[in-house]
């Protein structure tokens, strides 16, 4: 994150259906009118990643290959009945409506596959970042479309757009497109317009954008499962801007930023083009976000926002990001 002044940039907008989606900001949040969404914003005070004080990130641990659950996926504890389906009378996969005792994060074995991931080289231009994010979404698929299969999940890619007006049309409104607007997430479409990534700022750190995109996808991982409206539903319940909605939020927001981190911890190393330099320099970034930051309160402080995405870069275990397990001393 940045420095934004309160109440800069919008993120949340009521959620229109069961299956409408929000993407997340790096930023501070407000609430819209119209579906759901969050802008990931990534102004900060100084384009120099490495000046949080973090400058030797341990490796990641050495990761087995990813773990099919028991039973390949049908296994529901004794304490939990099924959740109802989004879309009962669909036949095939379903969602499942439920938070810490969501399947995907029972085992403790369990984590993304580590993978060579081949990403072209950044270049700060229109045509340069569509190609960059463009492998990075098809890597992001490969290794979480495996694992939410095995889960009998519903597992379709995002769609990928790249606007290049002042503004672009969603599912969840009008979107203007500014210094604030990175990437938007809605309703399993993923914007990315480039003059919102402010690369004057970042300059040559792909390793920045990826995990911010990640982060992103993240999102849209939460909303294949069914974490994402298991949420929504306890923040509807309890206000969107009453303490108890907000800290569903930023259990929801957190474990996007440790998806993020599990997926550079899977592929860093591995021979592809995910280099330690990249990894380092997102793992160092993430101190620079959060709410501290911001001046909201639904995204975690800048040290939870550090901590959660560590979380999942240093051992890719995906029970390691069950925020909605935690304390309240940790998502705060």
């Amino acid at each position: 994150m940045g420095q934004y002044p309160p109440q800069r940039f919008p993120q949340h907008q009521q959620k229109k259906s069961p299956g409408a989606i929000i993407g997340i900001a790096l930023g501070a949040v407000t609430v819209l009118v119209l579906g759901i969404v969050a802008i990931v914003a990534l102004n900060r005070p100084s384009p120099n990643v490495n000046a949080t004080g973090y400058q030797n990130p341990p490796a990641p641990a050495p990761t087995s290959p990813f773990e099919l659950p028991p039973n390949n996926g049908s296994s529901t504890t004794a304490s939990s009945a099924p959740s109802e389906p989004t879309e009962p009378s669909s036949a095939g996969p379903q969602k499942i409506l439920k938070l810490a005792d969501h399947p995907i994060l029972q085992d403790p074995n369990a984590g993304l596959q580590n993978r060579v991931c081949d990403l072209p080289g950044w270049q700060s231009t229109q045509s340069g970042a569509e190609a960059f994010f463009t492998a990075a979404s098809k890597c992001l698929d490969a290794a979480w479309g495996p694992f939410l299969e095995a889960y009998d999940l519903p597992f379709t890619p995002p769609a990928l757009h790249f606007p290049t007006g002042p503004s672009f049309e969603t599912a969840c409104g009008t979107i203007q497109v500014g210094i604030a607007t990175a990437a938007y997430y809605c309703e399993d479409n993923l914007y990315v317009p480039f003059a919102g990534l402010q690369t004057d700022q970042y300059g040559n750190n792909p390793g920045v954008y990826l995990a911010l995109f990640a982060h992103e996808y993240g999102h849209h991982v939460q909303e294949v499962a069914g974490i994402m409206d298991a949420a929504w539903q306890k923040i509807y319940a309890a206000g969107q801007t009453s303490p108890e909605g907000l800290e569903m939020s930023r259990r929801k927001e957190l474990q996007a930023q440790c998806f993020s981190g599990m997926f550079l911890g899977a592929h860093v190393d591995q021979g592809g083009t995910i280099t330690r330099d990249m990894y380092n320099k997102a793992w160092n970034d993430q101190e620079t976000r959060g709410d501290n930051t911001s001046h909201s309160h639904d995204h975690g402080t800048n040290a939870h926002y550090a901590y959660w995405w560590r979380q999942g870069a240093k051992a890719n275990r995906i029970a390691d990001c069950n925020t909605f397990a935690a304390p309240s001393s940790l998502v705060s």
